[in-house]
């Protein structure tokens, strides 16, 4: 299937998820919003596809929204949009394989709230991050008040949101927000090894470290440690468990299944 905004490739079970409107530094509107969706159900529905990769062409990961979409909101308009723009959200969170943000320059607004869906993000030196609508007279609408606070804490949060600060990768990572940063030309190869690396892993255990620290950051300790016990035990159902201790033992590479 071909898409007009985005690009979708899949090779060695790694799927890659390209927003391609470099002239527009990749910004947001309906078409690309539902287009992200249909690519994100066939994911979700490939058992061959062990991890995702999210990137952008050019200059951008996504710069925001198409301001011009703006120009002809009223509120029930935009909260059609808002509620269109969580819903991918949710389902780069939901999906059970692990999804990394691959971030190769702005990430802003809807930008910057697409790639704290991601499980973490990646980072070329030259990226910016930001949440800079309160400029626009509006707030963050996909998330960005939340998620930002949960990876950053409420303090930062507010001082990005209210401020409008776009932060360069560095801050980003000391922050918090950013787990790697790399120079911009091995950005997209550093982050395929983890990914290859990734799909190679068992898949019942990448499901269900997903699932613990999702579940789990809601919860006080007690209860987030036996939801872990849960999930560790029932990794014993999976036959990885025995082939990952016996390739341990035998010194060689596990081959799961």
């Amino acid at each position: 299937m071909s898409y007009k905004t985005v690009l979708l490739a899949v090779k060695e079970k790694v799927a890659t998820l390209t927003f391609n409107c470099p002239e527009k530094l990749n910004a947001l509107n309906s078409e690309m919003i539902r287009e992200i969706a249909e690519v994100l159900e066939k994911v979700a529905k490939d058992p061959e596809i062990r991890v995702l990769i999210l990137t952008g062409q050019g200059r951008a990961f996504i710069a925001g929204a198409d301001i011009k979409v703006f120009l002809d909101l009223d509120p029930l308009a935009a909260r059609r949009f808002s509620q269109t723009a969580h819903r991918i959200a949710f389902m780069i969170e939901e999906l059970e394989i692990p999804v990394i943000a691959v971030v190769n320059g702005f990430a802003l607004g809807g930008g910057c709230e697409l790639a704290m869906a991601c499980d973490f993000i990646y980072a070329s030196a030259d990226a910016r991050f930001g949440q800079p609508e309160i400029n626009l007279g509006i707030i963050p609408g996909v998330g960005g008040t939340q998620r930002l606070a949960r990876l950053m804490g409420q303090g930062v949060a507010k001082e990005l949101c209210l401020t409008g600060r776009i932060i360069n990768a560095e801050e980003a990572r000391v922050r918090g927000l950013v787990a790697q940063v790399f120079p911009a030309e091995t950005l997209m190869d550093e982050s395929l090894k983890v990914a290859r690396s990734l799909a190679r892993k068992g898949r019942v255990a990448l499901r269900a470290v997903k699932r613990v620290i999702d579940r789990g950051g809601g919860m006080d300790l007690r209860s987030a440690c036996a939801l872990e016990t849960e999930a560790f035990a029932l990794c014993f159902a999976s036959p990885d468990a025995k082939e990952g201790a016996a390739a341990f033992l035998e010194k060689r590479p596990p081959q799961f299944e």
